[in-house]
């Protein structure tokens, strides 16, 4: 059974799947099914994940980590989204591009994800 917003991922082609409707049965992909990336909240080790959030004043802006991520090729943020009112609204990241997006929301009380390409799903809230 799957839940509206959860993310999976195929162990064999890395295809993401985030869910727009929850249902029942199970996401398959390759021939197999695809693992539910769990939310993390807390950083472990050198690596830094867990989403900051700041007021702007254009909105919010939302910097992965104390410390700026890496965005190399083979290891990025690859997209930051922000969930307000009922509304999610999600900025696409490439390697190379500065690991923080900004939204023009007026409240700072949202709930922050982001996908990093090696270790997986983070989320914060403010």
């Amino acid at each position: 059974m799957t839940e509206m917003l959860q993310v999976y991922r195929c162990e064999k082609c890395g295809n993401i799947v985030k869910v727009v409707r929850g249902g029942e049965g199970d996401l398959v992909c390759c021939g197999q099914p695809m693992l539910l990336e769990p939310e993390k909240m807390t950083d472990q080790g050198n690596e830094k994940h867990v989403p900051v959030i700041e007021k702007t004043a254009n909105g919010i802006l939302v910097k992965v980590g104390a410390v700026a991520h890496p965005m190399l090729p083979e290891h990025h943020i690859e997209w930051i989204e922000v969930r307000y009112q009922n509304k999610l609204y999600i900025k696409r990241l490439n390697a190379g591009d500065k690991p923080e997006a900004e939204f023009c929301i007026p409240d700072i009380n949202v709930k922050a994800r982001e996908y990093c390409s090696v270790h997986g799903l983070w989320t914060n809230r403010a």
